[in-house]
C-alpha cells in the first residue's frame, strides 16, 4: 500500500484531514512542521527568526526525506514544502500525492490572523496568501496525482473523497 503525502496551500486542512485519513487507513500520520518543531524544540516562528526561511526550508527538506521513507504513512506537509525540487521528487517517488486546496476567502477565514504562521506576519495577510497562492500553483497542480477542494466541505467528506480516489487506482484495499 502507498503512503500518502498531502500538499497544499496552508489553511487547506492538511494536519486534520491527514489525521482522519491515517485513522481510517490504520497508518501512522506525521505533520512535517510538527515533527520540526519537535526535533528542535522551539516552535515554527522562532526557527523562522533565528535562521530564516532558508534555515526553516533545509530542516524541512530534511524532514521529508526522512518522513517519506516511512511505510504506510500519511504525511502532512507544509505550504512550501514543495518549493524545493529535492521534496518534489520525494513526495512524487515514494507516495501518491494529494493536493488539498482551498479559495482565498475560507483560507482566510482559517488562518489569516494566525500569528504562528511567519510567511502571514504583515499587514495585508490577504495578499501574501494570494501571492504565495500564484508562486506555488503551478507547482501544486504539476505534482499532485490528484486534487481534492477543501472548501466548506466536512472533513468526513474530503476523507471519503480521497479514499474513493486511492481504491479507483488500487492504491489501498477496495
Amino acid at each position: 500500500m502507498a503512503s500518502i503525502f498531502l500538499i497544499g496551500p496552508m489553511g487547506a486542512g492538511k494536519s486534520t484531514v491527514g489525521r482522519a485519513l491515517a485513522n481510517k487507513l490504520s497508518y501512522d500520520f506525521y505533520d512535517s512542521d510538527r515533527e520540526i518543531e519537535a526535533r528542535c524544540g522551539v516552535d515554527i516562528p522562532t526557527i523562522f527568526e533565528y535562521e530564516g526561511e532558508v534555515g526553516f526550508r533545509d530542516r524541512e527538506a530534511a524532514m521529508i526525506d526522512e518522513l517519506t521513507t516511512l511505510p504506510n504513512t500519511v504525511v502532512a506537509t507544509g505550504g512550501g514544502a514543495i518549493l524545493r525540487d529535492a521534496n518534489r521528487i520525494c513526495l512524487r517517488n515514494r507516495g501518491h500525492v494529494v493536493l488539498l486546496s482551498v479559495e482565498l476567502k475560507e483560507q482566510l477565514r482559517r488562518i489569516g490572523f494566525d500569528t504562528r504562521r511567519p510567511l502571514l506576519h504583515t499587514d495585508d495577510p490577504e495578499a501574501r496568501l494570494r501571492s504565495l497562492m500564484e508562486e506555488r500553483a503551478p507547482i501544486y497542480q504539476e505534482l499532485a496525482h490528484v486534487e481534492i477542494a477543501t472548501d466548506a466541505r466536512r472533513m468526513h467528506h474530503v476523507v471519503t473523497k480521497i479514499l474513493r480516489h486511492l481504491k479507483s487506482k488500487g492504491l489501498v484495499p477496495a
